[in-house]
């Protein structure tokens, strides 16, 4: 036992024992929420035409993850204060918005005043233009999250993976802080999971997804900042989010698409409604988080230029996956006409 415990080491085995208690919590605080009734007098999902589920579900996720993650970042890593702050003002308007439905402005205002506040008040050593490209890329980061919010498993299976892989790299970077804070949201992910995997219990909700988001943009930031991982690190250990959202972006943009409106055009949708099911659908996609982050954090001992060739490389693989579920799509569609 003490030969394992000095082979891991002592922030190694303070970084999984944190993702432990946190998932214990996250799945604690939302069983009671479930349990007691409060979840459905909260925020409920009731389904519509573009749903994906066909019964009410509580929108509460974010009860258990947000809480937990703010804890982990005020406890550990009180130098990112204001990380802590704007996740729980983010987290406080998208409430608002799961039971009131805020207007777009409010809610993208929201989105562009912590991003800004994030840069601003802590700017990396780099040209403006920069900045203000990695900071329209946290707003996109932030929104993208919550469109990929829309079936069992999937945005609780990325937090885990995404959050998962910034622990062990900001691990194998001694950086105590970034390690331990990124493993609680982690292991609050997890405890969300067992209760989001299908059939769901209960959903996400702005509340979580839109917090959720904001986090990684602003965790991946502070991390490139410090020099724990290079800019690429979080586009590809966040990368099945990134580049189903932004594709199916871009294709509503060029069809003149109000893109903030719901809809059922995203690659996981049409794996789920073409026959897949949301746990093959939540399955497969676990495969590809898993590979992505494996060649994140492999690339990081590697060459920058090789570094960047496995960013290259990765997003063709994902390019050709969306490819094969366009192809299964129409193949479907066809089928479904006749």
């Amino acid at each position: 036992m003490r030969e394992a415990f000095d082979v891991f080491g002592t922030l190694g085995w303070t970084v999984l024992l944190t993702a432990t208690a946190s998932a214990v919590a996250s799945f604690l605080i939302l069983r009671c929420l479930l349990s007691t009734g409060l979840a459905w007098r909260i925020a409920t999902d009731v389904p519509n035409h573009r749903s994906l589920h066909v019964k009410p579900i509580p929108r509460v996720g974010g009860w258990g993850i947000v809480p937990v993650s703010i804890a982990a970042l005020l406890l550990h890593a009180s130098q990112m204060w204001l990380i802590a702050a704007a996740a729980a003002a983010l987290a406080l308007v998208s409430q608002i918005d799961d039971r009131r439905d805020l207007p777009a402005r409010i809610r993208f205002a929201s989105h562009f005043a912590t991003v800004a506040a994030l840069v601003v008040v802590w700017p990396a050593a780099a040209p403006w233009w920069l900045l203000a490209g990695i900071g329209f890329l946290m707003l996109w980061l932030i929104n993208l999250y919550n469109f990929m919010d829309g079936s069992d498993g999937l945005a609780g299976g990325m937090a885990l993976f995404g959050f998962g892989a910034y622990a062990v790299a900001a691990l194998g970077a001694g950086n105590p802080p970034l390690a331990v804070s990124t493993a609680a949201i982690a292991g609050a992910a997890l405890g969300f999971l067992f209760l989001n995997f299908h059939p769901a219990k209960l959903f996400l909700g702005d509340a979580g997804s839109i917090t959720l988001g904001f986090l990684a943009g602003a965790l991946g930031y502070w991390g490139w900042r410090g020099n724990v991982w290079p800019v690429w690190f979080p586009a590809v250990v966040f990368s099945p989010f990134i580049a189903d959202a932004s594709i199916t972006l871009a294709r509503r943009l060029c069809r003149g698409e109000k893109f903030w409106q719901a809809h059922r055009e995203h690659y996981y949708q049409r794996m789920v409604r073409s026959g897949f099911g949301h746990a093959r659908t939540a399955i497969y996609w676990y495969a590809v988080m898993c590979l992505g982050v494996i060649l994140a954090l492999w690339a990081l001992g590697r060459p920058p230029w090789q570094q960047w060739l496995v960013l290259a490389a990765w997003y063709g693989v994902l390019g050709c996956c969306g490819i094969v579920i366009d192809l299964r799509w129409r193949s479907f569609q066809k089928l479904s006409e006749k």
